[in-house]
């Protein structure tokens, strides 16, 4: 079983609706407004790099966060009916620092059906547990949620820094 940084035991939207607000303005001092150049400017934040690739996912898999010592992979799957929002979640388990299961380089050698049994194994017991990944899986959701709905008003007003330090300066 793996266990979440979060420090948090318990669902908070606030928790959320602050971290949403640090994204948005590492976004606006990179003049970020697609999700793509947000998780880029998240990425030049923490110093450490986001890669974003897409594979041949297990059934039921929308995304993944690899974790390396270096550097993070997002995974998405190949077909998805929204990329962005699964980007956004799997962005989510990064900002709040969801420990997941390391990624060791040899992983990404395993056959697609060995890495979907295992996925499937995780799930299974994250629904049993329905612990500190439940909590993660939660905060995961709504961060995207959340950061879905902030990028679609200021694509909606006009892009660029101004719109995003309005909404800073308005709360």
């Amino acid at each position: 079983m793996s266990k979440s940084k979060t420090q948090s035991t318990s669902r908070s939207y606030r928790r959320v609706a602050a971290a949403v607000d640090a994204v948005c303005a590492v976004a606006a001092d990179s003049d970020a407004t697609s999700l793509d150049e947000v998780v880029h400017a998240v990425s030049l934040e923490r110093k450490r790099e986001i890669e974003i690739t897409s594979a041949n996912l297990g059934p039921g898999v929308c995304g993944q966060r690899r974790f390396y010592p270096e550097r993070d992979i997002i995974v998405l799957a190949d077909a998805l009916p929204s990329r962005d929002h699964t980007l956004a979640h799997e962005l989510g388990h990064i900002v709040f620092d969801h420990e997941g299961a390391p990624a060791v380089e040899t992983t990404l050698e395993v056959s697609d059906d060995l890495i979907a049994y295992m996925l499937s194994q995780r799930a299974h017991a994250q629904i049993v547990d329905d612990g500190a990944d439940d909590l993660a899986e939660w905060e995961a959701e709504t961060f995207a949620a959340m950061l879905m709905t902030r990028l679609r008003v200021f694509a909606n007003r006009g892009a660029g820094v101004s719109v995003l330090r309005f909404d800073e300066a308005l709360g």
